[in-house]
Formats: structure tokens, C-alpha cells, sequence
């Protein structure tokens, strides 16, 4: 954990600890923060994995567009639990947030792309020189692109970033005021099944894609409930590993997108249990850390280390 400044602090942040120790033991609701990539935790949901082992407790499911905005309820105190990609925690972390890494999912990088219109004269990495490329602020495909960026010999002072959520970066994409899109599946394949889409370059030596379960200071404490959690976490992915077609059937349903849609984006989905972060994680994470505190996109740079949960 972060070194406390002075004693007065460190009495008063363990306070405010043990509160919310308290609070999360006598709890007997559960609010999960989730998105349209958040596989286990939808399967989690529709196949009621949590009710047997936490008997009692209700869990509150809430869907938001990507990463930054679950992180923001997060932290504000309107979530327990929420699912992103790599980058961000880092935005997160580096404005003060209080989250905690406490588990992580195997990495995709294959599920994640810098996409072009399909008729575009862009043919590489470093062809994106003086393009609109547009992606989520704080999210996974920022980080994707600041590689992407790199990986072409440019300066990110090379490219127009415009910022958009993924509904909004689409449309703009289609109807072509963005030369480039950063995106993550299923909305990456939902652009490529279209045909309106070429891939420039998927995550493959760019990006490990990984995605992080975040907590609340409260919920960390609360080892019962975490266990609970990252037991039906992983009973969902070998579930879901064992029953591909089930489950893009149920993901096309529960979330509205295409069938073709749901296959393609599981095709390409990495599966493995739900794991606590390793040291190699968290160099990995510091990595994305770095490379924003480098370009200046983060007020200041962060050790992601003070914010993981240790097993």
C-alpha cells in the first residue's frame, strides 16, 4: 500500500478502513459493474453462480459503456466491483481514485484492433501521420493507439486523437469523420463483420489486452465475498470455454448484438481462470503506466503496485 504522510493520516485512513470493514460485513448487497465485453461476469449472472455461495446477499448488476465510467461509480462508492481493460485504472489511479487491483483475466490481445475504413489508403502504422483517430479517453484502445502510434516511428503529436465512446466512435467512424478507430471486441467485431471496417493492426505485438476485476477499498476486506466472486469468476470461463455456441446464443440475446456478432468476438476470446496479479502483471501494468506518464496523458506517474490487492 501507499506510505501514509504523516500519523494523523494514518489513523484516520484506518478508520476509515475498519468502517468500511463493517459496512461490507453487514452488507447484503453486492453492485457489480459490468460492460458488453464482460463475458464471465454476464454468464456469472445468468447462471446464478454467486446466489449458492453467498446466500442472502443480492447482487445488483449495472452496465455502462466501457472501462472509465465504471471506475468512476467505483470509486464514488456506487459500485463494489467493476471489470476493465488495462488503461483505466492507470487514468484512474493517477487522479486519486481509491481502487484496488484484485484479479485478473489471461490476456487478448487478438480482441482488440486499430481499425480503418475498408476502401482507405491507409496501409500501415505510420500512414496514420495526420489522422483522426478516435477512441475511448482512458480506455484500453487509448493504450492500444499510443502503441500503434509508437510501433509506426510517430510522435503522438503526429495523430488527432478525437475522444468518443464506443457508439459514438462508430458512428463517427461510419460516416467518415475518423480516419482511424481504437476498439475492443464485441464492438470491434460488430465493425468488421459489417465489412465497413479493415484491420490495420489487431493488439499482436502491440498490447497484452489484459482485464482487471477492480474493487472498492470496502469490498478488499471482505475476503468472503471476494472469494465467492473469483470462484464463480472462473467456474463461468471453463463453462463458458466448454459451451461456445451456448453462450454467443445468450450473449447475442443479453446484449443485443448479432449472432455472428458473439461468434466471432468469442472466437478470438482468450479463456483461463480468474488469478490474483502476479509481480510479472504488475511490470506488465506499469508498462501501460509509464507509457502515458511518459507522453504526458496522466497528471502525474503512478506505482500501480500501491493498488494491488495482495493474495
Amino acid at each position: 500500500m501507499t506510505a501514509f504522510p504523516n500519523r494523523r493520516e494514518a489513523l484516520a485512513l484506518i478508520a476509515a478502513a475498519a468502517a468500511a470493514t463493517s459496512a461490507r460485513a453487514g452488507a447484503n448487497e453486492l453492485r457489480i459493474g459490468y460492460q458488453k465485453s464482460s463475458v464471465n461476469l454476464m454468464v456469472v449472472r445468468e447462471r446464478r453462480l454467486l446466489e449458492a455461495r453467498l446466500p442472502g446477499v443480492q447482487t445488483r448488476w449495472v452496465e455502462f459503456p466501457a472501462g472509465p465510467q465504471i471506475l468512476e461509480a467505483l470509486a464514488v462508492g456506487s459500485l463494489d466491483l467493476g471489470f476493465t481493460g488495462d488503461t483505466p485504472p492507470v487514468f484512474a489511479q493517477a487522479a486519486g481514485k481509491d481502487i484496488w487491483y484484485a484479479g485478473l483475466e489471461p490476456p487478448k490481445p487478438a480482441s482488440s484492433a486499430i481499425l480503418v475504413p475498408a476502401d482507405s489508403p491507409i496501409r500501415t502504422l505510420a500512414d496514420l501521420k495526420g489522422r483522426r483517430i478516435g477512441f475511448q479517453k482512458g480506455s484500453s484502445a487509448h493504450f492500444l493507439v499510443v502503441r500503434g502510434v509508437e510501433k509506426g516511428g510517430l510522435q503522438w503529436s503526429d495523430i488527432t486523437p478525437v475522444t468518443l465512446t464506443p457508439s459514438d466512435g462508430r458512428a463517427a467512424f461510419e460516416r467518415g469523420a475518423l480516419d482511424a478507430w481504437g476498439i475492443w471486441d464485441p464492438y470491434y467485431a460488430a465493425a468488421e463483420i459489417d465489412g465497413h471496417a479493415r484491420v490495420l493492426s489487431t493488439g499482436v505485438g502491440l498490447t497484452s489486452n489484459n482485464s482487471y476485476y477492480l474493487a472498492s477499498r470496502a469490498l478488499t476486506h471482505d475476503t468472503r465475498t471476494l472469494k465467492a466472486l473469483f470462484d464463480a469468476l472462473s467456474e463461468a470461463d471453463a463453462w463458458v470455454k466448454s459451451n461456445r455456441t451456448e453462450t454467443a446464443h445468450f450473449l447475442a440475446v443479453a446484449s443485443g448484438l448479432p449472432l455472428s456478432t458473439t461468434i466471432r468476438f468469442l472466437e478470438r476470446r482468450t479463456a483461463g481462470p480468474i488469478t490474483r496479479l502476479k509481480d510479472s502483471d504488475i511490470a506488465d501494468q506499469q508498462r501501460v503506466a509509464d507509457a502515458f506518464a511518459r507522453l504526458g496523458l496522466i497528471p502525474k506517474p503512478i506505482r500501480v503496485a500501491d493498488i494491488v490487492l495482495k493474495a
